[in-house]
């Protein structure tokens, strides 16, 4: 087994030790997704929605709620608590290079995102009724796309906080924008021209409209592609740039 892997296996078993951020960053977005459902209207068509009904407006914005907290709430608290305690300095001595221990973070996130995600599928389409996304391997790379971002946004996060405490906090100023042009609270059909130009350049606007592009059979558009990977990169580059051992 190569050091990424086994590192990330480690990396895995620690986090999930873990009850108070595992119930954030895998578990609150399906019961989240369980109680809208759970409301009758939200099961109804709507005007608002073009006949469609909210639940199926809202499922693909929880699932890119569900990864900006696995990343802003889970993966930057843990990364900076690790600096925090001393285990990256010890880690230090060791073969371990940085970019070994990024990647292993990364990696073990997107398996257990995509793992959430697909609960989360199942749910909708079994409990609610909610169809499954005709476009799979455009949903496969948007829903990459969007985890890549949102984590290298969570290590940046982490390589910059001294403490736990402070990641979770930067995290939480982070999370709320990013959720709101999300369409969260504010569905992103119903924003204003000024909102919705914010909310296509921040990466869960972007993703939410390719996830929602990508469920209704169609291929992610191109410039929302490409928003996601430029965050991605911008973020991932400056969360290897700045990492600290301690």
């Amino acid at each position: 087994m190569s050091p990424l892997l086994r590192l990330t296996a480690t990396e895995t078993r620690l986090f999930l030790r873990e009850p108070i951020v595992v119930f954030f960053a895998l578990a609150f977005a399906p019961i989240l997704l369980v109680v809208l459902g759970c409301v009758p209207s939200m099961r109804q068509p709507s005007a608002a929605f073009g006949t469609m009904r909210p639940i199926d407006v809202y499922l693909p914005v929880i699932v890119a709620m569900g990864i900006s907290l696995f990343a802003l709430s889970g993966l930057s608290q843990l990364f900076a608590t690790y600096r925090e305690k001393g285990v990256l300095r010890r880690m230090r001595t060791t073969p371990v290079r940085p970019g070994v221990m990024i990647g292993a973070q990364l990696l073990m996130a997107t398996v257990l995102s995509t793992v959430t995600t697909v609960v989360m599928l199942v749910i909708g389409r079994l409990a609610f009724d909610v169809g499954l996304p005709r476009q799979l391997p455009g949903f496969l790379v948007t829903f990459l796309l969007v985890a890549l971002a949102m984590f290298a946004i969570g290590l940046l996060v982490a390589s910059l906080a001294p403490t736990g405490r402070s990641a979770g906090a930067i995290g939480s100023l982070v999370f709320f924008p990013l959720v709101f042009f999300a369409g969260l609270w504010l569905p992103r059909a119903r924003m204003n021209d000024a909102l919705r130009t914010i909310s296509d350049l921040t990466p869960l606007g972007a993703g939410v409209q390719s996830l929602q592009d990508t469920t209704a059979g169609h291929w992610p558009q191109l410039p929302y592609l490409a928003v996601l990977l430029g965050w991605t990169i911008v973020a991932g580059g400056l969360a290897a740039r700045y990492f600290r051992w301690e």
